[in-house]
């Protein structure tokens, strides 16, 4: 199967903080993306979002966050694990779009300081991403021990993450194609 116009899949950062070394893995994976041909991509960082705190969902919309993911045939999620669980205004931002998700691929990709690589944050957001009609890849991006991967700057120390991201992009670029064509051409 051939598309004719490329697949967009931007990257989300789901951290605000400051120092965040997920924002290393973030413009990773998005210059990997931006290697494969027939695919567009943009970072998307939750800190620029304009989201009020004082109410929720579609009733506070980011119009330039929900156009990328009407948009987007795909979408990747770097996130790093707190305590187990994901950033609040991760799940803030993703909570002001709905009909924007349904039947489009999402990979997740896990940041942790330790040596699990984000697997228990990718565990707790999962039925979240389900819930939205996302649908999950099978491949996560799991980034272990995230301050020996990266060097200040953001250059990255350990080549072998780009033979595991090309894994973790090659079946999200599929289901994308894949949930694009189903999209367009069959019934619901």
């Amino acid at each position: 199967m051939t598309t004719e116009r490329p697949l967009f899949i931007p990257v989300i950062l789901g951290t605000p903080r400051q120092g965040r070394m997920s924002e290393h893995v973030a413009r990773f994976v998005c210059g990997e993306l931006e290697k494969r041909a027939g695919v567009e991509t943009e970072l998307i960082d939750v800190r620029a979002l304009n989201l009020p705190t004082d109410d929720a969902g579609e009733a506070i919309k980011d119009v330039g966050f929900s156009r990328a993911c009407a948009r987007a045939d795909g979408l990747v999620i770097v996130t790093p694990e707190y305590n187990h669980g994901y950033p609040g205004m991760l799940k803030h931002a993703l909570d002001t779009n709905l009909k924007e998700y349904i039947h489009k691929a999402v990979g997740v990709c896990g940041v942790s300081a330790g040596g699990f690589g984000g697997t228990r944050v990718i565990e707790n957001l999962l039925p979240v991403l389900r819930e939205f009609g996302l649908v999950a890849i099978f491949n996560d991006g799991n980034f272990s021990r995230v301050g020996k991967i990266f060097d200040e700057s953001g250059a990255l120390l350990d080549e072998s993450y780009v033979k595991r991201t090309e894994s973790f992009l090659k079946e999200l670029v599929w289901m994308s194609k894949t949930l694009r064509y189903g999209r367009e051409n069959v019934a619901n």
